[in-house]
């Protein structure tokens, strides 16, 4: 597995909310601008080497671009294991139910939540813990400092995953799951209502 390290600078204004960092996808899609900021994340976090990571959005444009990046980054960041919706697909509450079910580390969800979508309008990125719950303050407070001091980013070389297909693939030592991106959030629910 090859890790490459790309020197980078800060950019302006990446502080994330609760729901996240929602820029327009012209944006996010700046070179080095996502990347710094998955970076920012991966380093904040304690203890991710060899743990699961949940992956996925709500579909919109530059959803299927970043998960690709993004899986390529958690391989350098070790993580053991990625768990993405079939298509890139996968809810905030869907995603939520995955990382609880499946005892993952946390998750990256995709979503601009009711915010447009399209070429021209919104994206978002946004951690989820452990819990399934979004980010606390402190940890997206350390993210936004480190957003402000980054100096480089580490992404693996590896050939875009096939989405489409579920199953397990790998990059490097981390095995990519692509799962059903509702399975475990029908099986919640069917729990909650007979």
């Amino acid at each position: 597995m090859n890790i490459v390290t790309v020197s980078t600078t800060p950019f302006s204004g990446q502080k994330p909310g609760t729901s996240g960092l929602r820029k327009k996808v012209k944006v996010f899609s700046q070179p080095g601008y996502l990347e710094n900021f998955v970076q920012c994340i991966f380093d904040t976090l304690k203890g991710q080497q060899g743990q699961t990571l949940v992956l996925g959005g709500d579909g919109r444009f530059f959803n299927d671009v970043a998960i690709q990046i993004i899986l390529r980054m958690a391989a350098a960041a070790g993580f053991g294991r990625v768990l993405v919706g079939c298509n890139g697909i996968l809810s905030t509450p869907a995603a939520s139910a995955v990382i609880r079910k499946q005892g993952a580390f946390g998750g990256i969800i995709l979503s601009a939540s009711h915010n447009p979508g399209g070429p021209d309008d919104d994206f978002g990125i946004k951690y989820n813990m452990g819990n399934g719950g979004p980010a606390n303050e402190t940890f997206t407070d350390a993210v936004y400092q480190r957003t402000q001091e980054i100096s480089a980013y580490r992404i693996v070389e590896s050939a875009d995953i096939d989405l489409g297909c579920i199953g397990d693939t790998r990059i490097g030592e981390m095995v990519v799951s692509v799962i059903d991106p509702v399975a475990d959030y029908a099986e919640l629910l069917e729990s909650l209502f007979d």
